[in-house]
């Protein structure tokens, strides 16, 4: 069971729920019950996935009409206050880490065998792109690569609600120089994006998706990839658990679980290049990129 965010021609926000990742086949719940436009809405009807779970299959069971949303402008599904993310679950990311870094390379040796993950903070809620978005590229680095992820949802509370897509966009020049520049390289304007739909946590396993990676330049292909889930070396709950080790989750947070797929040190997004990231039963999120400049909101030049 999948759920959708879009606006209507007129601009107006709507939520939406499927049976499958097929966005050809979509309940408009807003259109059902006016009074359930985002998940926020949802949440503090039911407040919890299994009532959620239950009333949204009572409603897909019913004979209402069902929309395309192929021709509507889709919005991040769900409004975040956070996004974090891990690092060096697969051991083709541990690989390219050491690969890039020129100091300190047996950091990533340890960590991927240790039982403490790598996590770090990615973006505030705000700062995260959705479905059609833009993504920066820094104005102080070359080198950036895109990382496709199984995206964890998790509820107010920190309950697993669902999964989704996520691009940890990154610059690997600037971590590569020295491990501590890790949040430099991490955390900038619109480098993190979620979508399309979230997938629900009952109707999913974390653990057997196939990941699809395809970066398009003036309409030619140019670097595809894809990997399971299967070769994830930690659990999606054992990250959820040391996240929410002395960290309350207080509203909707997404958890990014690491990348596999490592475009070749020869390879560098260019402006306008697409990203497409298709994850098996949640769809395809697309974003194009740009370098960051002073027509971005509150993005001042350098020095002011």
């Amino acid at each position: 069971m999948n759920i959708w965010a879009w606006r209507t021609s007129d601009g107006q926000p709507h939520l939406g729920i499927s049976e499958t990742a097929d966005a050809t086949k979509v309940l408009d719940v807003t259109q059902v019950e006016p009074t359930l436009v985002t998940l926020d809405d949802v949440w503090v009807r039911w407040k919890s996935v299994a009532a959620i779970y239950e009333a949204f299959s009572h409603w897909l069971s019913l004979p209402e009409p069902r929309v395309r949303l192929e021709r509507v402008a889709l919005t991040i599904p769900v409004r975040l206050s956070e996004c974090w993310a891990a690092g060096v679950t697969y051991v083709q990311s541990r690989d390219a880490r050491v690969e890039e870094t020129q100091a300190a390379q047996q950091f990533y040796q340890d960590v991927y065998t240790a039982i403490r993950p790598e996590l770090f903070f990615k973006a505030p809620g705000s700062r995260v792109v959705g479905p059609g978005d833009v993504m920066g590229l820094r104005r102080d680095a070359q080198w950036h690569v895109p990382e496709p992820e199984l995206t964890v949802i998790l509820a107010p509370g920190g309950e697993i609600f669902g999964y989704t897509a996520g691009n940890d966009l990154s610059s690997r020049d600037i971590e590569g120089v020295n491990p501590l520049y890790l949040p430099q390289a991490k955390i900038f304007h619109a480098s993190a994006s979620i979508g399309p739909s979230i997938a629900l946590a009952p109707t999913v396993d974390p653990h057997a998706l196939t990941i699809e990676l395809r970066i398009r330049r003036n309409i030619h292909e140019v670097f595809a990839g894809s990997i399971s889930t299967t070769e994830m070396r930690r659990s999606v709950r054992d990250l959820v658990g040391y996240l929410r080790r002395e960290w309350p989750i207080t509203g909707w947070t997404a958890l990014m679980t690491g990348t596999s797929l490592v475009p070749p040190t020869s390879f560098h997004l260019q402006e306008a290049d697409q990203i497409e990231i298709c994850i098996t039963d949640i769809g395809t999120l697309v974003n194009t990129v740009r370098r960051i400049g002073p027509d971005w909101v509150d993005v001042p030049e350098y020095g002011d």
